[in-house]
C-alpha cells in the first residue's frame, strides 16, 4: 500500500485535533437518535404513522406496515427552470420501482428550492443566492423530521443545493445516504467561441442577439452547464468524499446510463440499509473524507465557492477547516485538469479523457488521497478509480483508463499542468481572503497599483463605460460581504476587467463579496475576512492608495503607514438599495448574523454562528 505523503499526514492530524471537541459533541448527537436494529418510524404512534401512510397505494401501504421493511426517503430538489435540476422529475418513480423490488418502499420527504445563479447574476436575486443554502439545509432537515425513513437519497447539482443537502444531511447523520446527480448537458458551441463574443458585446463590437445566440448555443438542454464552475466542482467533491455511486456525476442526462446509475442507487441503498452494511453519513465522512474533497478541488482547479461551502459542510459535521488548509493543501496537491475557465474543454471532454477515475487513481497511487474512509459503496477508494459500463443493461465498473485519452485536458501525476492547485491565501493589514491563480497568466500574478474604491458592481461598470479605468489599478469593491448584501458573485466585473488587462493594463481585483465559480484570468482576491461592515481593513482602503497584491507570495496589504492605517475610519455605507425587492426583507435576519466567509458565511445561528 501506498504511504500517505508526509505533509498530508501532517495537515489532516492537525485538523482532526482541532475538531476533536466538536466532532465528538456531533457524534455523540447523531448516535444518540440512532435506531438499534430498528425500523426508523417505530419511533412514532399509531395516529402519526397513519398520516405518513395516507397518501400511499394500497400496496404500498401494505409493504410499509411490516416491521423490517425499510423506507427511503427522497429530498429533491427538482424544478424544471434550473436546466440541472429538470432532469430529476423522473427520478422518483424510477427509485420507488427499485426500492420495491429490495424489499424496501420509497418516498419523496421533501423539496427544496434551486436557483441559478447563472438567471440572477448581477440582478437583485443574487443577493438572496448564498443564503438559499441555509435554506435548503433547513427544508432538507424539515423532509427529514417526520422520522419516517431509514435511509434518504438526495438529488441536487448546483451551486448552494449540493452545499445546502450536505448540510442538512448532517444535521440527520443518524441517516445513511446516497447523493444522486444529474450529469451535464452535452457539450454546445466551444468556450472560446463563447468567451470572444461576451468580449466582443462588452466591447460594442456586436449586438445583444448575437450574444444571446452565442449564450444559448452554450447552455441548451437539460443538464448542468458544462464549465468547470461550482456545479461541477460540487459533483467532484461528491466523488472525492465517497457519497456518489463511483463515476457517476459526469453522464448525461435522459440516457440510459443515467437511468440504470439512478436505479442502481436506489437499489444500493434499499439493500445496504437492510442488510446493515452502511454506515449512518455522519459517521462515513470523516475529517479525511473532507480532506478528500479540498484535495479535490486542488487537482482539479475547482471553484473558489468552496472555499465557503465545504468549510460549512464540514462544519456540519463537527469537522473545522480554515483556509490555511486550502493554502497548505493546494502547495502540495499538483494541476492534474484543464477545463474551462482553466482551458478550453469543457466537463464532457474531461470525463471522455479519463474523469475522475483517472484523477482519483493518480492521487491514491501517489499517497495523495485518504485511503482509510468508507463511502456508500465500501471502505477505501479503490471502488472510484473504475468507470461504469452498461453491458447487456446491467452495470458493470471497470479500471479507469491507463493513459489520459487527451494531455491537453487531462493529465498523469508525473506531468502536471502545475506542481500546486492553484489556490492561495491572500493576507495583510487588508484581512484574509483567497484566489484562484491556476486561470491567471504569470505575468499577471503580481501588481502593485493604486486602488479604485467602489462600493458597488455597478460603479465599476458606469466608470468602465465612461472610459475612466484605462490605466493600472486594483479594482476595491467593498460593502459586498454576507452581512452587508448577502454576498452575490460579482461576475459581471469579470468582462470589463478582462478587457483591460487585455489591452496591457495591469489590473485586479479585492472584494468582500464572491466571484463565480467560473472567474477566471483577471487575478481576484475575494472573500476577503473580515468584510467592511464588520470592521474588516478593505473598508479602509482609499482611492489611490497603493496596493501591493502578490499572489506568488500571499502578500495583500495597503501601503499605508501603520499610525494612519490605525487611526482611519470605516465610512458607513448606504444599504438602503439591498434591503427590499425580490424578497430580500426577508432575508434581514439570515444576514444580521452571518457568520464570515472563512467559517463558512453561514446563517444559521447556534453553533454555526
Amino acid at each position: 500500500m501506498t504511504t500517505l505523503n508526509p505533509a498530508l499526514q501532517t495537515i489532516t492530524e492537525r485538523i482532526i485535533e482541532r475538531s476533536r471537541p466538536t466532532r465528538e459533541a456531533y457524534l455523540k448527537r447523531i448516535r444518540a437518535f440512532k435506531q438499534q436494529g430498528r425500523v426508523e418510524r417505530d419511533r412514532l404512534g399509531c395516529s402519526n404513522l397513519a398520516h405518513g401512510y395516507a397518501a400511499m397505494p394500497k400496496a404500498i401501504k401494505i409493504e410499509m406496515l411490516r416491521p423490517t421493511v425499510p423506507n427511503l426517503g427522497m429530498i429533491t430538489a427538482y424544478n424544471d427552470m434550473v436546466s440541472a435540476h429538470q432532469p430529476f422529475a423522473e427520478f422518483p418513480a424510477w427509485i420507488k420501482e427499485e426500492a420495491l423490488k429490495q424489499g424496501a418502499t420509497a418516498q419523496v420527504a421533501g423539496g427544496t428550492p434551486a436557483m441559478c445563479d447563472g438567471i440572477t447574476q448581477g440582478y437583485e436575486g443574487m443577493e438572496l443566492s448564498l443564503f438559499s443554502r441555509d435554506v435548503i439545509a433547513m427544508s432538507t432537515a424539515i423532509g427529514l423530521s417526520h422520522q419516517m425513513f431509514d435511509g434518504a437519497l438526495y438529488f441536487g447539482v448546483c451551486d448552494k443545493i449540493v452545499p445546502g443537502l450536505m448540510i442538512g444531511a448532517l444535521s440527520c447523520g443518524h441517516l445513511p445516504g446516497i447523493f444522486v446527480p444529474a450529469g451535464p448537458m452535452t457539450s454546445g458551441i466551444a468556450n472560446k467561441k463563447k468567451a470572444r463574443t461576451r468580449q466582443q458585446f462588452a466591447e460594442g463590437k456586436v449586438g445583444r442577439d448575437a450574444l444571446l445566440a452565442s449564450e444559448m448555443g452554450s447552455y441548451h438542454s437539460p443538464g448542468t452547464c458544462t464549465f468547470y464552475g461550482t456545479a461541477n466542482s460540487n459533483q467532484m467533491m461528491m466523488e472525492m468524499m465517497g457519497m456518489h455511486l463511483p463515476a457517476a456525476a459526469f453522464f448525461n442526462p435522459y440516457t440510459p446510463m443515467r437511468e440504470a446509475l439512478t436505479r442502481y442507487a436506489a437499489a444500493h441503498l434499499a439493500e445496504s440499509v437492510k442488510n446493515q452494511t452502511i454506515k449512518p453519513l455522519g459517521e462515513m465522512l470523516s475529517e479525511k473524507s473532507f480532506v478528500n474533497a479540498l484535495i479535490g478541488l486542488m487537482a482539479t482547479g475547482g471553484s473558489t465557492n468552496h472555499t465557503m461551502h465545504l468549510v460549512a459542510m464540514a462544519r456540519a459535521a463537527g469537522i473545522i477547516l480554515n483556509w490555511d488548509d486550502f493554502d497548505e493543501i493546494s502547495s502540495i496537491i499538483p494541476l492534474l485538469i484543464r477545463v474551462y475557465p482553466n482551458g478550453q474543454a469543457d466537463i464532457n471532454h474531461f470525463a471522455a479523457a479519463g474523469g475522475l477515475p483517472f484523477v482519483i487513481r493518480e492521487l491514491r497511487d501517489a499517497g495523495l488521497l485518504h485511503d482509510d474512509v468508507n463511502t456508500v459503496v465500501g471502505h477505501g477508494m479503490a471502488a472510484y478509480t473504475r468507470e461504469p459500463f452498461l453491458i447487456d443493461g446491467q452495470l458493470e465498473w471497470r479500471d479507469a483508463v491507463a493513459e489520459s485519452r487527451d494531455e491537453e485536458i487531462l493529465r498523469p501525476l508525473s506531468r502536471p499542468f502545475s506542481p500546486d492547485g492553484g489556490l492561495r491565501l491572500m493576507k495583510g493589514n487588508i484581512g484574509r481572503g483567497v484566489i484562484k491563480v491556476s486561470a491567471v497568466r504569470e505575468h499577471c500574478r503580481i501588481i502593485e497599483a493604486p486602488a479604485i474604491v467602489f462600493n458597488d458592481q455597478k460603479e465599476v461598470l458606469a466608470a468602465f463605460e465612461r472610459g475612466e479605468l484605462e490605466r493600472d489599478f486594483v479594482c476595491v469593491v467593498r460593502f459586498q460581504g454576507p452581512r452587508a448584501n448577502g454576498m452575490p458573485e460579482l461576475h459581471k466585473l469579470t468582462p470589463p476587467l478582462g478587457i483591460l488587462q487585455d489591452r496591457g493594463f495591469k489590473v485586479a481585483l479585492v472584494t468582500d463579496g464572491r466571484m463565480s465559480g467560473a472567474s477566471g484570468k483577471v487575478p481576484a482576491a475575494i472573500h476577503m475576512s473580515p468584510e467592511a461592515l464588520l470592521g474588516g481593513g478593505i473598508g479602509k482602503i482609499r482611492t489611490g492608495d497603493l496596493i501591493r497584491f502578490n499572489s506568488i507570495t500571499g502578500e495583500l496589504s495597503a501601503l499605508v503607514s501603520e499610525a494612519e492605517w490605525n487611526a482611519r475610519e470605516i465610512p458607513e455605507p448606504d444599504l438602503s438599495n439591498n434591503t427590499h425587492g425580490i424578497g430580500r426583507e426577508l432575508f434581514a435576519g439570515f444576514r444580521s448574523i452571518a457568520g464570515s466567509a472563512e467559517t463558512g458565511a453561514m446563517s444559521l445561528g447556534g453553533e454555526f454562528a
